[in-house]
């Protein structure tokens, strides 16, 4: 089966479609596809990901033609990004 690994920084971003079996994970994709040794400097293991903008566990089976996702943390909590924006 065929996925895409993504991930994100503001000045840099990663896809990689990579080729796994039937049952691989998350986990799986994550380490086939390279992103590991193209950020050396971050740290992946506590990152929450996801497949399709749903939030899944590293252990989550994948199917063919999934996206799994890295996210960034938070800089500022949305709601008070909103309020400093609105001058409130």
């Amino acid at each position: 089966m065929r996925v895409e690994v993504v991930f994100a920084l503001p000045d840099r971003q990663f896809l990689e479609r990579v080729e796994l079996a039937e049952g691989a994970t998350v986990d799986d994709a994550i380490e086939r596809s390279g992103l590991l040794r193209s950020f050396p400097g971050i740290e992946f293991d506590g990152r929450q990901a996801g497949v399709w903008g749903r939030p899944v566990s590293r252990s989550h089976v994948l199917r063919d033609g999934d996206r799994v996702e890295l996210y960034r943390s938070l800089e500022m909590d949305p709601r008070e990004a909103r309020r400093l924006k609105a001058g409130v």
